[in-house]
């Protein structure tokens, strides 16, 4: 009877460790698990900085997961051939890394001066708040929407609010094959105490740890004159989901990680 007693103590004390190996983790989340919410994304850091060719081959893009553009914010929903979006995001001391395949049976770009109707051509948005703060940015730096044109060209609205090439800010390359669109992009993350008017603007301290606020879209033209499909990568409530331009409250969130 002595020995059953305990068998049963000693079977009770393994079940209630190996139940305490199972607790969750309080610490960060990696990039492969599902626990993270839909239209946020947790950067693995880069050893070495991708090489900005738009082909996606090197070692550090193998660390980061694909996540979607699925969201539809304007226009028609796109059938997958027409559009479809995912990307992945490194980080190193110095800058932001992009990875976004894209699905476009069209690229147009109808429009020759990039500071005119530039939305309205084929491009790729990304949207930072470097501290996630959130709040109005339509006409100030809070944060930032680089709307990336086919040639490379990024332009934002500038604090007096008319459109401003901030191309400096990126690097980007982009390939294509058949109807499948490569870009890798290298961002310098720039404070909100950027100034059009400064010629040495603060750029921000990467760190792991470090909490971006951002969200990533796809403006698809089809040689329009407009945007018939504008998809972004985080679900926006309510009936007008075209706020991420001046709004930095609806963007998700980007943790950096080792």
């Amino acid at each position: 009877m002595k020995v059953m007693i305990h068998r049963c103590i000693w079977l009770f004390l393994v079940i209630a460790l190996l139940a305490g190996c199972k607790k969750k983790s309080t610490g960060p989340t990696q990039p492969n698990e599902t626990e993270i919410p839909d239209g946020d994304y947790h950067a693995p850091k880069a050893m070495e900085a991708p090489v900005i060719n738009g082909t996606g081959d090197e070692a550090c893009w193998q660390n980061a997961v694909w996540a979607s553009i699925d969201h539809l914010w304007l226009g028609q929903a796109a059938t997958p051939a027409d559009f479809s979006g995912k990307y992945k995001i490194v980080w190193t001391e110095e800058k932001l890394y992009f990875l976004v395949e894209i699905t476009d049976e069209k690229l147009a770009d109808t429009h020759a001066n990039p500071l005119q109707d530039y939305y309205n051509d084929d491009c790729l948005e990304i949207f930072l708040d470097e501290n996630h703060s959130g709040g109005d940015h339509q006409n100030n730096f809070n944060a930032f929407a680089y709307h990336i044109a086919l040639d490379g060209r990024a332009v934002d609205l500038s604090a007096s609010g008319a459109p401003k090439e901030y191309t400096q800010h990126v690097q980007v390359s982009r390939t294509s094959n058949g109807t499948v669109h490569t870009w890798e992009v290298a961002m310098t993350v720039y404070t909100d105490a950027y100034s059009d008017a400064s010629q040495s603007n603060p750029t921000a301290v990467l760190a792991a740890g470090k909490d971006l606020g951002f969200a990533i879209a796809y403006c698809d033209a089809d040689h329009s004159g407009t945007r018939e499909h504008f998809y972004g990568s985080i679900d926006i409530p309510g009936s007008n989901k075209n706020v991420a331009w001046q709004n930095a409250s609806v963007f998700g969130e980007l943790l950096l990680q080792e």
